[in-house]
């Protein structure tokens, strides 16, 4: 959405700050704000210069799940009742680009997983083309300071779980082509090739085709998402990597102990990897005292003969079960020591967000939909952040990863062609 008002002026920070291209067009709900007599506060005002860009949304499977025959019917240009996210929220949010995720669950296989990540990514591309003038496909870091700049908001993909490519990595080049940019290597359950978080060990990390998958993704530009995955797997991730990889929604162990959080000693890699941590906003990753009535709920479940891993099942146990358990409420003071702690670890260049809305049924105090990432910014600036490092955590330093992916790839396709491995033939 283009605005003939001048841009907002930027940060004036002890050190360049991050390069985004022009300062993002003033949003809808800036202008609103404006018109109504009341300021933004620091953080929405600077937000209005360097846009959030998260690193996972959830929207199009809670579209996908709504019962609607057309999904990509509801209209998002107004309020949405049942979801975290519309686009009138994400303005107010001061969200300049998002990965809407094409998840599916890790329980579908083969050609039904590639089938189904195939329609999320359609819903996908049929949202932008509804409502292009709020959003617009982007492939590239160009692509997203461009579309920024225009005031609109810059729309990629991400296959969450790598069960959507069938082990066939000509699949995963068929993703690219439609504009997937990101692939988190598992979900919640294991892969032949690669072990999950959530999932009992059995490949050790990655497979030698495993291996290859990251290789492959790499050679095209495709980031690898180390979200969802084993600490083993994180490690021959890193260690096969030849461009940074990131986490796109994922916080730290040691602030909470929850396998699908970051450990220290992985974040300490990061930096010499380049990569990036997207700390997640889930309460069960952020607040010690939601992960330990989690365990509680998965108890419950075991005893019932239930398997925990399963989302529908868990769903439907933690209605009945929260009336007579009431769960904790995770806050937004949560979700700041894990931006500290990665900070600390990892380093101020390493760090993003990835609020994972829409993927989880209810969220921290404070941060219950897209509208709320100026109250985290403005708690990181009361914290004493200064605006250089908040514009890093909330699009400079992706930007820098996607440039970075796509630059090694420029490389890694003149030293080699497309992988023909087959599974088979390298893991036997």
């Amino acid at each position: 959405m283009t605005t003939d008002a001048p841009a907002p002026d930027a940060p004036a920070p002890d050190a360049p700050a991050p390069d985004v291209g022009s300062p993002a067009a003033a949003s809808p709900a800036a202008a609103s704000l404006a018109a109504g007599g009341v300021s933004p506060s620091a953080g929405r005002a600077l937000l209005d210069s360097y846009p959030v860009i998260d690193g996972h949304n959830d929207l199009a499977w809670a579209l996908r799940e709504s019962g609607s025959a057309d999904p990509a019917g509801i209209d998002i240009a107004a309020h949405v009742e049942f979801t975290h996210t519309d686009l009138p929220r994400l303005f107010k949010g001061g969200v300049g680009a998002q990965f809407w995720s094409v998840y599916v669950p890790a329980e579908l296989q083969g050609e039904a997983a590639v089938v189904t990540t195939i329609e999320q990514i359609d819903l996908v591309r049929q949202l932008v083309a509804r409502y292009r003038g709020a959003l617009e496909l982007a492939s590239t870091a160009a692509d997203v300071k461009r579309i920024m700049a225009d005031g609109r908001i810059a729309s990629l993909l991400g296959a969450e779980g790598g069960h959507s490519i069938a082990n066939s990595l000509g699949t995963l080049r068929a993703f690219y082509s439609l504009g997937v940019r990101y692939m988190t290597l598992t979900h919640n359950l294991n892969l032949p090739w690669a072990d999950s978080a959530t999932d009992e060990p059995a490949a050790g990390g990655l497979t030698a085709f495993g291996r290859e998958v990251v290789r492959e993704m790499q050679r095209l530009g495709m980031l690898v998402d180390l979200s969802h995955v084993a600490p083993a797997t994180m490690s021959d991730a890193l260690d096969t990597a030849e461009a940074p990889v990131i986490f796109s929604h994922s916080s730290a162990l040691a602030i909470c102990d929850h396998p699908r959080n970051v450990p220290d000693a992985i974040l300490a890699r990061l930096a010499a990897n380049g990569g990036l941590c997207m700390i997640t906003f889930v309460p069960a990753f952020v607040s010690q005292r939601c992960r330990d009535w989690d365990l509680e709920l998965a108890a419950e479940m075991e005893r019932r003969g239930l398997d925990h891993r399963d989302l529908a099942s868990r769903q439907e146990v933690r209605r009945s079960w929260a009336a007579e358990h009431p769960p904790p409420r995770a806050t937004l003071a949560d979700v700041v020591a894990h931006a500290e702690h990665v900070r600390q670890v990892a380093g101020i260049d390493h760090i993003g967000v990835g609020g994972d809305y829409d993927g989880v049924g209810a969220l921290p105090a404070g941060l219950e939909d897209v509208s709320c990432y100026p109250a985290l910014i403005d708690a990181l600036l009361d914290r004493g952040w200064s605006e250089l490092d908040c514009s890093k955590l909330t699009c400079g330093n992706l930007l820098r990863v996607m440039q970075d992916a796509e630059s090694a790839a420029v490389a890694l396709q003149a030293a080699r062609l497309p992988s023909a491995a087959r599974i088979e033939d390298l893991d036997g």
